[in-house]
């Protein structure tokens, strides 16, 4: 059961971070997986009166703040535009609309799940994320770092044009994904995650000249199978109650060869 002795509700962001530098206080989100654990806090800090749940759109960005929930993300107009619905597909099976609701940005990526679809499809994108202490730096940085005491406090995605995908298998519609995939095709190149596997997501790219060939749609399918196999083996997976290592390492490579192809046929935006 989980126990709280004292609840505050920040009035600044100054304020949530001093008190969250005490190890037995935590910061509040949508408290959906945090209400079935055991801990103990000593102090429970809410960040919802501080206006960081709104989904801001300027010419080169998408700005999320930390307490958009992932429902807000899979009807938000302009992500699904832009991103060719990359952001709706990645949470529209996350158990239901009522837990949609609740579940926010900021706790899918600060937690940095192993299970997370949100995490999976935001390092696909240009993305990075704005911390209080430590500033504005890459999600595929923030990734690796070792979790601390800092508070997420937005998302930022850069408007790239190009084509995106999201993919994944789940063994039952709601559950945690087996597997799970994103990708983006740009100028810059292509990107592909893998995540669920069962380990946080990963990110992977392709040379210059395979990038170019998506881009331009001359891939032959016998080229991307070659590139999804090839792909697929620097994935590292493990076996868990949901599937083993074997499959998600076949499934890997069938994501990433679908994902490629589905970028070669949509073909990049200008």
């Amino acid at each position: 059961m989980l126990k709280i002795k004292n609840y505050v509700k920040a009035e600044s962001l100054e304020q949530a971070y001093e008190l969250n530098q005490k190890r037995s206080n935590r910061i509040l989100g949508g408290m959906l997986w945090m209400k079935m654990s055991n801990a103990q806090i000593q102090t429970a800090i809410d960040l919802s009166g501080l206006g960081l749940n709104e989904i801001e759109e300027t010419d080169e960005s998408f700005r999320i703040g930390c307490m958009v929930t992932l429902r807000q993300l899979e009807l938000h107009e302009g992500l699904n535009t832009w991103f060719d619905h990359m952001m709706q597909n990645s949470v529209k099976d996350i158990v239901g609309v009522q837990f949609r609701n609740l579940a926010t940005v900021g706790g899918s990526i600060f937690g940095r799940f192993g299970f997370s679809d949100v995490l999976t499809a935001f390092l696909a994108l240009d993305t990075e994320v704005e911390l209080f202490h430590a500033g504005i730096l890459p999600l595929r940085e923030f990734v690796t770092m070792p979790r601390d005491n800092d508070i997420l406090v937005r998302l930022i995605v850069k408007k790239t044009p190009g084509a995106y995908a999201y993919l994944c298998h789940r063994n039952v519609r709601t559950d945690f994904p087996v597997l799970a995939a994103g990708f983006a095709c740009t100028k810059e190149g292509v990107r592909i995650t893998v995540g669920a596997r069962p380990k946080k997501a990963m990110l992977l790219t392709v040379s210059e000249d395979t990038a170019a060939k998506i881009r331009e749609g001359v891939c032959s399918e016998e080229e991307i199978a070659r590139i999804a196999a090839s792909l697929a083996k620097e994935v590292p997976t493990e076996s868990n109650l949901r599937a083993g290592k074997e499959y998600r390492s076949h499934l890997a490579e069938v994501l990433i060869c679908r994902g490629l192809g589905t970028l070669q046929e949509r073909g990049p935006k200008e």
